[in-house]
């Protein structure tokens, strides 16, 4: 199975990706432990967080049926060393073509972070695999709707930034594809079993408003 076939199996399972700023290497697996009970499997790594490639490179040794990739990816050669350390996600806060050029190019994901119709149409003639809306909380589920009412059939969009638990549905209602989960999910300080007992509350919830 090919990476995109991967990454669309592991979506269609549950399209939340769980973004670990602030991850010590000495706690990524155990943290990735906790997030596969909860049934996520797409893990970024933010670059910004101590060491992120030796986390990344340990949960995906200790991991390997998932995803795991790396976030805050701003250059061409950062998208390399994701690469170099087995990672499988170049997660961007901004639409740099370089950088999805390359993700690409060396064939891994590419999710890079839009907030305009006009960069939405350069990542994906880019070859971008996904969007990610950054920040949420400058857009809306009304642009999300806009968006996917131009963009190609079939467009995965994914808002980051502010999601929780009981904010999820108005977006699905818009056509998100799925979510970035930051804080909510994870921050520095929280144990496993609080890492766990909120994935489990997001899946929970995402799976309940899909059935609604």
């Amino acid at each position: 199975m090919n990476l995109l076939t991967r990454f669309q199996a592991l979506q269609a399972q549950l399209p939340l990706i769980a973004i670990l700023r602030g991850l010590q290497p000495a706690d990524a697996v155990e943290v990735g432990t906790a997030l596969h009970a909860g049934g996520f499997g797409l893990w970024e790594v933010p670059l910004n967080s101590p060491d992120p490639l030796r986390s990344i490179a340990a949960m995906r040794a200790a991991y390997p049926q998932v995803l795991v990739g790396a976030g805050t990816v701003l250059t061409v050669q950062q998208v390399r060393d994701v690469h170099a350390a087995g990672g499988q996600l170049v997660i961007s806060p901004n639409c740099n073509p370089a950088v999805i050029d390359e993700s690409v190019k060396l064939g891994l994901i590419s999710l890079p972070g839009v907030l305009t119709p006009t960069e939405a149409f350069t990542a994906l003639a880019h070859g971008a695999h996904g969007l990610k809306i950054f920040p949420a909380e400058l857009a809306s589920p009304a642009v999300v709707k806009a968006l996917l009412a131009v963009l190609p059939p079939g467009t995965g969009i994914y808002p980051v930034g502010g999601i929780s638990p009981d904010n999820m549905a108005p977006w699905l209602e818009a056509g998100a594809a799925g979510f970035g989960i930051g804080s909510s999910l994870f921050k520095p300080g929280k144990t496993a079993a609080q890492v766990a007992a909120a994935a489990q509350a997001f899946a929970n919830n995402y799976r309940a408003l899909r059935k609604a």
